[in-house]
Formats: structure tokens, sequence, C-alpha cells
């Protein structure tokens, strides 16, 4: 139970948040609590070196105490992740608010693309009607010319 919670403890200690400054105090505080109740429980002051009844009440209110430590420890851990749980939730609704801004603006990317795109239909289809009339116009004008030509060959 003891590696138990030294393990948990160190795994949010290592986050390096704010919150992790006082937890680190609270574990301090345990760790010499624990210690307490070791040399309490090392005290032997009855005949004989045998444990009193004394002895074992004062080791007791060491347990005691230890535990009261390790629910406030743990209350705090619970916060903590009580407080992330809340940061992540907002967290997410800002990635949804950027996702949507961004489908918004893909979406008038590609109307703006769109029209973009029959614009340029529109100035080949007047490109390709000028490309032709002056297709036509050189050929009637060489048809013409060459007409002239004739005629005037044979007046001479």
């Amino acid at each position: 139970m003891l590696t138990f919670i030294f393990t948990l403890l160190l795994a949010w200690m290592q986050s390096g948040s704010l919150e992790s400054a006082k937890l680190e105090k609270m574990v301090a505080e345990r760790e010499s609590l624990h210690r307490q109740w070791k040399e309490s429980e090392s005290k032997k002051s009855g005949i004989f070196g045998n444990r009193t009844k004394k002895d074992m009440i004062e080791t007791n209110e060491w347990l005691e105490r230890i535990l009261a430590k390790d629910n406030q420890i743990m209350d705090e851990l619970k916060m903590i992740g009580a407080i992330e749980t809340t940061v992540i939730s907002q967290e997410k609704e800002d990635y949804k608010t950027i996702t949507m801004s961004l489908e918004q603006d893909v979406q008038a990317l590609k109307r703006a693309l769109s029209e973009k795109d029959k614009e340029i239909e529109a100035a080949l289809s007047t490109r390709r009607t000028f490309e032709w009339t002056t297709v036509i116009f050189f050929l009637s004008t060489l048809g013409l010319g060459f007409g002239l030509y004739k005629s005037k060959r044979r007046v001479n």
C-alpha cells in the first residue's frame, strides 16, 4: 500500500505544476510522520523491555495521523485530477471552436476557388471566341486577297 501511494505521488509530482509543490510538502510531512511512527514502534518502556499499552496507543495515534495525512494527499490528488479534467474539457471546446472556424474557412476557400474556376472558364471561352474570330478574319482576308490577285491577273 505504501509503495502504491509513493508511486502514485511520484507520478503526480513529475508533472511540474504548481499544485505539485503543495503535494510535495504533504508527502514530506507524511514521511516525517512515518519516521516518528517507526520511532514510537521501537519504544519499549515496559518491564523486561516489553511494550506497554501506552506505547501501543502512541503507535496507533501516529498511524491515525499518517492515515489522516494520506487522506489529505488523496483529496489533493482528486482535486488536481478534477482541475486537469476541467482544463482538458476546456481545451477540447477550444479545439472544437478552432476546428469549426477552420472548416468554415475551408468552405469559403472552396467557394472562392469554384468562382475563380468559373471566371477562368469564362475567360477561356472569350479567348476561344476571339481566336476563332481571328482565324476567320485571317482566312477571309487571305481569300479576298487571293481573289483580288486573280481578278487583277485576269485583267492584265
